[in-house]
């Protein structure tokens, strides 16, 4: 009589295709990125499309207002070359230490308090 022999096999590794990997591996990386926010690269406009910024009148405070309006009482434009275009930038910074007073003229802004 025949007896059947048992061979020591081992289950075979389980496969994982290449671009299954590089799913997840992408999937990973927009998570992270998506929590991060914008990361290094991302750069807020201080207004939207079809508006411009304005500064109040002896303070620091700032508005947006429409390209079809004129700025509300108390607001006056940027003098050119020094307005503000994104969260953080050159005269965005500058401007939270300065203002313009009554006369137009750029000075230092009130101390808060």
């Amino acid at each position: 009589m025949h007896t059947p022999t048992t061979l020591n096999r081992q289950a075979p590794a389980p496969r994982y295709g290449k671009a299954r990997l590089v799913g997840a591996a992408l999937a990973s990386a927009a998570a992270v990125l998506a929590l991060a926010g914008c990361g290094f690269e991302c750069q807020e406009d201080v207004c939207s499309s079809g508006e411009y910024p304005v500064l109040s009148v002896g303070g620091t405070g700032s508005a947006c207002v429409s390209d079809k309006q004129e700025p509300p009482a108390g607001f006056v434009r940027y003098p050119e070359g020094k307005v503000p275009q994104q969260v953080g930038d050159k005269w965005d910074v500058y401007w939270d230490t300065h203002t313009i007073d009554k006369d137009g003229k750029i000075i230092d802004a009130p101390a808060a308090g």
